[in-house]
């Protein structure tokens, strides 16, 4: 698979994400989507789409911009986590 069928096919993942997420949260109550724990899975999914360098329209670095900080922090020991990358990896 090139670059510009993997970019093509998460991009057609991350809009049926999304609309899945918001049913999810219409279903659990209403619950607000930055509520809603998906989220994470959400950014980074768009973290990879805008990492392959092709998003031309600048739509999903746009989008991404507003949800970096809910994107999974690279692996590393606990002792070198920032207490803020703690609280993320933990969920609190």
């Amino acid at each position: 698979m090139d670059k510009i069928e993997k970019f093509d096919e998460l991009t057609v993942f991350y809009e049926q994400l999304k609309t899945v997420m918001a049913a999810i949260c219409v279903k659990k109550g209403g619950i607000a989507p930055e509520e809603y724990v998906g989220r994470f899975f959400a950014a980074d999914v768009l973290e990879m789409i805008v990492s392959t360098g092709l998003d031309k329209s600048g739509e999903y670095a746009a989008e991404m911009e507003s949800v970096k900080d809910l994107v999974t922090p690279s692996k590393k020991p606990v002792h070198e986590m920032t207490l803020e990358e703690f609280e993320k990896v933990m969920n609190i």
